[in-house]
Parts: C-alpha cells; sequence; structure tokens
C-alpha cells in the first residue's frame, strides 16, 4: 500500500475526521471504494488519472520500450491505461515511424504490435499502473480474417485482452497511404466478430472521420450504420469524430451530432483524445462553454486520452504535455463530470473493473 493509502487506513481507524487526500498523484489505495478521504481538486493536479487511448508502439521504425511508457505514466499521475498498438503498420523495410511522412508507401494492418505490447506487458507487470491490452489488428475491410486472429491471440495470451481498437472505419489522414473507407456493404458482414465481442463485453473503440472541411459529414453514415447494426455494442467513437481534416465545424451542428447518437445508441461513448480537440476547439473561448456544456450533459459517456504515440523520438517532456493539453478542459467541469470522466469512474464501468474513482469534496476555480 502506497504511503497515502496507509495514511488514510490509519486515519480512520484512529477516528480522525480526513477530509481530503493531500496534492499529488493518487495511488492505487485511493481507487480501492473504501477510500478514508476525498479528492480535494483545489489543491491536486486537474489532468486525468486515466489514459484510455495511448499507443505503446509507432507505425514504423523503433519504439519506446514498455518500462519507459509507464514510467511517462507514473510520473505524470496516470495510474490506469489501455495498451494500444498500432493495427496499420509501415513496411519493415521502411525509414519512417510515422505515415504522413511517407507518402504512397502503403500501411496495413497486422498483428505484430499485439503481440509485441502482450510480450513486453508479460515480461513485468507494472505494479503503479493498471494497464489494459488493447487488440488493434482488426482489419475493418476484411471482417473474415477477424476471428481467427482473435483465436491466435486467445491460444498465445489467454484472457489478457479486454478491449478493441483503435481500428479504422475512415482515416482521411492514410488516404495517401493506401487506406480507403471501409465499404458500407462491408459493415454487415462484421457480424461473426462483433457477436464474440459483445460475448466478451469488450468495447471497440473505432476512428472515424465524420467529414472534411469541405464536406462536414461526408462519412457521418459509416458511423451510423455501424450503431445501427450494433446497438448492443460498447463502441467509443474517438476524438469526437474530428480529425485535422475537418478542423473548422459548426459546433452546433457537431454537438447535435453528438447528442442524436447518443441519445439513440445507449452503448455508444465518445473518447476526447487528441490535442487536436484542444488546439481547434477546447482552447478557443468562444467554443468551449459549448462543449463543456456538452460533457456536463453525457459526463457518463466520455473517456479521456492523451492519444500518445510512443515512437523511440519521444520523451517525457512530450507524453506529459499531451495529457496536460488534452486534460485541459477538465478543469472547466463540475465535480461530478470530472469523477466521471477525468477520475475514471467511466473506464472502471466500462471494463466492470474493480475499483471506483474516489468522490470530489472541494472544487477547484472554474473559469
Amino acid at each position: 500500500m502506497s504511503r497515502l493509502g496507509r495514511k488514510w487506513v490509519l486515519a480512520a481507524l484512529a477516528g480522525a475526521p480526513l477530509a481530503a487526500f493531500g496534492s499529488g498523484p493518487l495511488d492505487f489505495a485511493d481507487f480501492s471504494g473504501a477510500q478514508a478521504g476525498c479528492y480535494d481538486r483545489s489543491g491536486s493536479p486537474q489532468t486525468a488519472v486515466v489514459d484510455t487511448h495511448v499507443h505503446f508502439r509507432p507505425f514504423g521504425g523503433p519504439a519506446l520500450s514498455f518500462n519507459d511508457v509507464v514510467s511517462f505514466m507514473e510520473r505524470s499521475g496516470v495510474r490506469f491505461a489501455t495498451v494500444y498498438g498500432i493495427g496499420q503498420m509501415l513496411p519493415v523495410d521502411s525509414a519512417c515511424a510515422y505515415y504522413l511522412d511517407c507518402p504512397g508507401v502503403p500501411v496495413t494492418p497486422t498483428l505484430k504490435n499485439d503481440f509485441a505490447n502482450a510480450t513486453s506487458y508479460l515480461a513485468k507487470r507494472p505494479e503503479g499502473v493498471h494497464l489494459t491490452l488493447s487488440m488493434t489488428f482488426l482489419d475493418l475491410e476484411r471482417p473474415e480474417r477477424i476471428l481467427a486472429g482473435i483465436e491466435l491471440l486467445d491460444r498465445e495470451f489467454p484472457g489478457l485482452f479486454r478491449w478493441a481498437g483503435e481500428v479504422n472505419l475512415v482515416k482521411q489522414a492514410l488516404f495517401p497511404n493506401g487506406h480507403r473507407p471501409v465499404p458500407m456493404e462491408t459493415i454487415a458482414r462484421w457480424k461473426p466478430f462483433m457477436a464474440l465481442l459483445r460475448e466478451r463485453g469488450i468495447p471497440m473503440a473505432i476512428h472515424s472521420d465524420i467529414g472534411n472541411n469541405q464536406q462536414p459529414t461526408q462519412y457521418l453514415a459509416l458511423m451510423e450504420e455501424v450503431l445501427r447494426l450494433y446497438p448492443d455494442n460498447p463502441v467509443i467513437w474517438m476524438h469526437l469524430g474530428l480529425s485535422r481534416e475537418l478542423g473548422r465545424i459548426d459546433p452546433d451542428l457537431h454537438i447535435g451530432i453528438l447528442r442524436s447518437l447518443l441519445e439513440r445508441y445507449p452503448r455508444l461513448m465518445v473518447d476526447v483524445s487528441w490535442r487536436v480537440l484542444y488546439d481547434n476547439i477546447f482552447s478557443k473561448p468562444e467554443l468551449r462553454p459549448l462543449y463543456v456544456a456538452f460533457l456536463e450533459d453525457y459526463s457518463s459517456r466520455v473517456l479521456p486520452g492523451s492519444d500518445f504515440l510512443a515512437s523511440a523520438d519521444k520523451s517525457f517532456e512530450v507524453y506529459s504535455e499531451e495529457v496536460r493539453l488534452t486534460s485541459d478542459i477538465f478543469k472547466y467541469l463540475s465535480d461530478t463530470a470530472f469523477r466521471n470522466i477525468a477520475l475514471g469512474e467511466n473506464y472502471f464501468r466500462l471494463l466492470n473493473m474493480d475499483f471506483s474513482a474516489p468522490q470530489v469534496c472541494s472544487s477547484a476555480q472554474h473559469d
């Protein structure tokens, strides 16, 4: 048990009325569901303790070590994370670590990163961060191959993978590397693997661009079709459906789309990962209140994440900055919404985990 956790247990046994956790990162004892104190936002970090969207492997080239990424999390106050690989990789003989640097070079689905992450995790399970491994190999355009891949992971790493994604329904940034939107008629052929994911309670995180600056809703029908055909599957829509290609969208249109889908499909969640959301929306004083109101109304349906990509040229400073920027919107939220999103209650509930976010007992000043 951590020093902080022991402090609360001893205080409770002694009958001392400790009201709030001290400032600084939380530890596992603070998520046991039997806390003697609560989380004082006025003197504690406003950043997320859960990173539900972090890529431990790059698209190509050397990666940071698994232990380095875990260390970055520990130092940043992150205590729970979903371990993504990259399901689509550059060729092994490519000199690029990032697909945008290599237009014309194909990026294709593979199991390699899922094997690498699982092997690294089993070699030394971290003590300071709770990790959930994700299957990222799923090629949504070739669904007939997916069950065989899951069966292979089951044989090699039984019971280890409890998440699926990030998988691409449509990602315009990858068009120069051979990716195309999944055809509408192909989505109906997902039924076998979606049934297995649903049976196991495995959520699937989908990257699906709404559209672009020229045609803001060009690809919306693809995500609508997924939700229409598989309403009982837990689905997470990455980045609120936004991208660099859609840096400008009418906020009423965007929020209206999100509200409509969340109301119609109770198993749908959204994530607010990727600093593009901060750069284009959350940092804008004229837009921020609209999105804060949306997050408040649907605070039980939102997940946080950095979208960090662990190529070997990245540092702790890069990771901590991405956690800080993707968490910036949380300081404007109510205590209830902050607990649900930043302190991880939504994440624990989604995965049926034996953890509980601490209650919030004192708010920071909201701008």
